[in-house]
């Protein structure tokens, strides 16, 4: 199996044009067309895990955290990016990183935070989806073929809202054109009279990173030798993509309870949190990663809670006595995402070695005993 393929399911399950202006997912080192010996799947990509991905003779790291974020001009060996990146072309492992594009989609890192949380599924929904993402096409069918190229149009992923596809609309009417000398036209003869058609507009939305292969399909499937079609790019929001997640917990707990239940589903010695409120905790938010952008949008969304990391001192100002907002650290907030990844390519490749790292790579550390 070549790397491409695996590549190809990762890109269907979180698309790179939903990652953010600042990230840099995608294949960082190897070649696409490599046979896969293995993968193995981490957080963070560090010299030790290189290394074990050589010794379990895994030539692709499927990471989260890209492992140059920034531009490299050297690769001399300074620093530990260098070092991880030159010593992963001289083994052959091809790294690839998916990060904020795993982070916006509805299945991704946020969902499997909420599942540890409890958090009912069909209470779930996107906390800050993304606008200007989504575009419609608008195209006009003789009635008789209507059928098959909105089922060509589905095939290319349009039509697509929310818990339901096979979405469209259609209008029917009367379309007019005259074949002129050289056309070769589907109705009617080339030089002739103008032809007056029983039509349809067929109205479908999609993902605007679709639209080559929508037009595609559009004309594989029209039976005109000239397609006439509009798009325009909508400024509604995708309601399966953007940042952060909002869900209800099964019955309300108090606050204690919460903090109680976060440190013991992500396994933390401690947890930053802003001043009890004394409610009762029942709609909660949550980001991984860095999510403090977030707590206003958690405040205005009802939010009782609001789960994330790296929140700096005056950021905890922002909850405002509005909400409990918690830091549970960067690791902890996304360290499932590892066995989420292992999971989805095992259903995908049962047969294919896909393993998970060995390595904590987290950075951090707390300092709670006294013992010298």
């Amino acid at each position: 199996m070549q790397i491409n393929q695996i590549i190809k399911e990762l890109e269907n399950w979180a698309p790179p044009a939903f990652q953010e202006n600042y990230d840099n997912c995608g294949l960082i080192t190897g070649n696409r067309d490599w046979d896969c010996t293995g993968i193995l799947c981490c957080l963070d990509v560090t010299e030790d895990v290189i290394d074990e991905a050589v010794e379990k003779q895994c030539n692709m790291v499927l990471a989260h955290h890209p492992i140059v974020f920034q531009s490299i001009k050297k690769l001399s060996g300074a620093g530990y990016v260098q070092r991880t990146v030159v010593k992963a072309i001289k083994n052959d492992i091809a790294i690839y990183a998916i990060h904020t594009n795993l982070d916006n989609v509805s299945h991704g890192v946020n969902e499997v935070i909420a599942d540890k949380l409890g958090l009912k599924t069909c209470s779930r929904s996107i906390l800050a989806p993304k606008a200007n993402v989504l575009c419609k096409l608008y195209t006009y069918v003789p009635a008789d073929h209507t059928e098959a190229v909105r089922l060509a149009l589905f095939s290319a992923g349009a039509g697509n809202i929310g818990q339901y596809n096979e979405c469209s609309f259609n209008t029917e009417g009367t379309g007019t054109f005259k074949p002129l000398e050289g056309a070769t036209p589907f109705i009617g003869v080339a030089g002739g009279e103008r032809e007056w058609v029983k039509e349809t507009k067929l109205e479908v939305v999609f993902p605007e990173y679709l639209q080559q292969q929508v037009i595609r399909a559009l004309h594989q499937a029209h039976p005109y030798q000239s397609v006439a079609y509009e798009i325009i790019k909508l400024q509604n929001q995708h309601p399966e993509v953007g940042s952060g997640m909002l869900g209800e917990l099964a019955g309300s707990i108090t606050e204690t309870e919460l903090l109680h239940r976060l440190k013991s589903a992500f396994g933390l010695t401690a947890i930053r949190h802003t001043p009890l409120l004394n409610k009762p905790m029942r709609m909660v938010a949550v980001c991984g990663g860095a999510g403090s952008f977030l707590t206003k949008t958690a405040i205005a969304a009802g939010a009782d809670a609001f789960i994330t990391a790296d929140v700096k001192y005056h950021e905890f100002f922002d909850a405002d006595n509005k909400l409990l907002l918690a830091d549970i650290g960067h690791f902890e907030s996304e360290q499932f995402t590892i066995e989420a990844l292992a999971k989805f390519l095992q259903v995908k490749f049962p047969t294919f070695a896909v393993l998970q790292t060995e390595v904590t790579t987290n950075p951090v550390r707390y300092f709670v005993g006294s013992e010298f």
